[in-house]
């Protein structure tokens, strides 16, 4: 590999981790998680047949 090739592997690498923690802090501030939270218990509790 080249330095060159390597570099860009690198910014590849940092920059999609960037990204990524990026969305997770949007939503995070959105406060998605409450509601991926909310739909699971949805979920399992019809399943098992309570809801």
């Amino acid at each position: 590999m080249t330095k060159r090739t390597r570099n860009l592997t690198l910014y590849a690498k940092y920059g999609l981790l960037a990204v990524g923690v990026l969305f997770i802090a949007l939503g995070l501030l959105r406060e998605e998680q409450l509601v991926v939270l909310k739909k699971a218990v949805k979920i399992c509790l019809e399943c098992i047949g309570v809801g």
